[in-house]
């Protein structure tokens, strides 16, 4: 079973950058698409970013130029280096992973507990 684990969320200051991380245990990651969603209260479940087995990567438009992905299959770990934050950012990210490319962005198979990514004004 893919366990998902992030790190990398806190505080931060309109501007300023984070880099969040997701460990996922097992040989299935090099067999998955990994992503990452957010979701931020009273609002609907968004994927902000997904990257493929091979490295072709997708954005959501809001974080276009911002945000990239990247994916370290010799660590088992994926990445989402987020800067020019804005307080809309402001969310619970997730860490996701699935074997589908196309359909990723309904529900993906594995999820990680997630981690708040707070940006102030």
């Amino acid at each position: 079973q893919v366990q998902l684990v992030e790190s990398g969320g806190g505080l931060v200051q309109a501007g300023g950058s984070l880099r969040l991380s997701c460990a996922a245990s097992g040989s299935i990651f090099r067999a998955n698409t990994m992503g990452w969603f957010r979701q931020a209260p009273g609002k609907q479940r968004e994927l902000v970013a997904r990257i493929s087995t091979v490295g072709s990567t997708n954005y959501a438009d809001s974080v276009k130029g911002r945000f990239t992905i990247s994916r370290d299959n010799a660590k088992n770990t994926v990445y989402l280096q987020m800067n020019s934050l804005k307080p809309e950012d402001t969310a619970v990210y997730y860490c996701a992973a699935d074997r589908m490319w196309g359909t990723f962005h309904q529900s993906p198979a594995y999820w990680g507990q997630g981690t708040q990514v707070t940006v102030s004004s």
